[in-house]
């Protein structure tokens, strides 16, 4: 673990503000013996600086052009502990768990708010489409934030970790003032910007995946954290129900629990990954490395390939190709657009659908608040569905393949991506036509799961092919993706229960606007079957991709 805490955001503060006598590494102990070839007035041939270039970082195309008395520093051989690829299996799993951790943390902030809703509709009195309005800034924010945050984490001055935890910090204070507001107006732009403070995880998790999973396992990585990434919306409601319904006393409004349940677990998360989450961007290690040697020869030749990449921009430069990244990659590059506006649908019709559930379960079966929250576990059971036949799939026909050495094309995702497909309008379909008072609630449960089961393996198909096909810039492209899904379907919950109710009848108060959804979704087949016979022809035309 000492690795983690050295390289944990305290860690790297307090090595620096101690003048490099805490949380160490190795270049800074007694005994390090530094390599002659860092040493100054060390002389070798060109030839050996560009294999040293080669080996040490993913591209020379951007090296060529520089000095040859620059000494670009890389990992001390393929089997160098400090390469996050050459972590133990445990090391990865506890990082996984934790990112897993922060996602849940901050994700579950969004659906936490719902169980509230009526009593808010009473505090400010108001109706129910502007007591909606917290919940859809909330995730505006989160789809807003990647754009500007996620990028930073591909520079390698900044790293991810910092990205993480201050904006962990900075979500952790909003909930204060969140829970003690005394307007909608006031709770609407707070939750806004607690959801552009949240969104580091959402986009850059799966690059963190990326950084320490190699392209064989990485499928598996990102379906593993995904679980959590996927989980939260649906805790969220059973956990602010329960809050909701036990949090009032004294005249206490119970429905600013919710808010004060996010900033304990998100309070509790800053503290725990302070300390324990390491920085995992390869680029960002190797720039570290490189000012430590620096400092302790003397020698200003010393640099990284962060360090080269950084000095042929200016300040509005480096501005301009961070920010302007992942919208650059959104217009331009047809796959990630098509993908985008794809989960972007899904998004919306799932938005959209989960506002059948206080209908079906609180007005026509008549459930408690806090039994409405235990029906959103459904879903959990259908991704955990999901994920048992994802995983397995995906490493014979994916991760078997590639460590045999044999050809993979990302077009190999695509037939389990139709499966999901075929999923979704299945379980829309038989949530809407058996939601009915004189039906047994448990068979829109099951349409729930099976809907579940198909958004998930959806999710995890396409943002894999994402990943096979722009390795290189994974938050920039997860970015524009969450920028898509989020701001488009964070509209549909404003309308959502006004749609169910205007198209439903007294014994199937969902069954024609489930059906809608339904039709829209098997309409959106058509998609992924593209996927698998065009996309080598659009990937041909890409920029950024691989």
């Amino acid at each position: 673990m000492h690795q983690f805490f050295k390289d944990s955001f305290w860690g790297t503060f307090f090595n620096y503000v101690s003048n490099h006598r805490l949380f160490v590494h190795k270049e800074d102990q007694k005994d390090y013996v530094i390599p002659e070839k860092y040493l100054p007035g060390y002389q070798e041939e060109a030839v050996d600086v560009e294999a040293e270039i080669q080996s040490s970082i993913s591209s020379i195309a951007d090296v060529k052009d520089t000095i040859n008395d620059q000494i670009v520093v890389g990992w001390d051989g393929d089997d160098d502990p400090e390469n996050p690829y050459n972590w133990p299996v445990h090391r990865k799993v506890f990082l996984l768990a934790e990112v897993a951790f922060l996602t849940v943390s901050v994700y579950m902030g969004a659906a936490i708010y719902t169980p509230g809703v009526n009593q808010i509709m009473e505090k400010f009195d108001i109706d129910q489409t502007k007591a909606t309005l917290p919940l859809t800034m909330f995730v505006i924010g989160y789809g807003i934030g990647p754009m500007f945050l996620s990028p930073m984490t591909e520079n390698a001055a900044i790293g991810r970790t910092p990205v993480y935890i201050i904006t962990l910090f900075i979500f952790f204070i909003l909930q204060i003032p969140t829970a003690l507001t005394t307007s909608l107006a006031g709770l609407s732009v707070l939750r806004l910007i607690a959801g552009f403070f949240a969104s580091p995880a959402l986009a850059t998790g799966g690059a963190t995946v990326g950084d320490v999973i190699t392209m064989p396992y990485m499928p598996v990585g990102i379906a593993s954290w995904a679980v959590g990434a996927v989980m939260g919306p649906s805790f969220g409601p059973l956990i602010g129900s329960v809050l909701v319904v036990r949090g009032g006393h004294d005249g206490y409004e119970s429905w600013r629990w919710p808010f004060w349940f996010m900033a304990i677990i998100s309070g509790t998360c800053f503290l725990i990954l302070g300390w324990t989450l390491p920085e995992t961007y390869g680029k960002a290690l190797l720039y570290r490395k490189a000012n430590r040697l620096r400092r302790i020869t003397g020698n200003k030749n010393i640099v990284s390939e962060g360090h080269i990449e950084n000095s042929k921009l200016t300040v509005k430069e480096l501005a301009i190709d961070l920010l302007y990244r992942p919208f650059e990659i959104t217009i331009l590059e047809p796959v990630v657009l098509a993908i985008n506006i794809y989960i972007a649908l899904v998004y919306s019709v799932m938005y959209l659908w989960f506002e059948a559930f206080p209908i079906v379960f609180l007005d026509t079966h008549h459930f408690t608040l806090v039994q409405m929250g235990v029906t959103y576990t459904g879903l959990m059971v259908g991704i955990g569905i999901g994920c048992a036949i994802y995983i397995p799939y995906i490493y014979h026909i994916f991760t078997k393949k590639m460590l045999n050495g044999q050809a993979i094309t990302p077009e190999v995702f695509m037939p389990m991506a139709i499966f999901g497909a075929i999923l979704m309008p299945i379980g829309i379909f038989i949530f809407g036509w058996t939601a009915s008072p004189d039906i047994n609630w448990f068979p829109p449960i099951i349409g729930g799961i099976l809907f579940s089961a198909g958004a998930f393996i959806i999710f995890q198909t396409l943002f894999n092919y994402l990943g096979a096909s722009f390795y290189r810039f994974l938050a920039s492209v997860y970015a524009s993706n969450a920028l898509f899904r989020s701001v488009i379907a964070g509209m549909f919950p404003l309308f959502g229960r006004p749609f169910f109710l205007n198209l439903g009848s007294e014994r199937f108060p969902v069954g024609w606007g489930s059906s809608i959804l339904g039709f829209i979704a098997f309409g959106m087949i058509s998609i992924p079957v593209y996927f698998c016979l065009q996309g080598p022809q659009l990937r041909a035309r890409s920029r950024y991709a691989n």
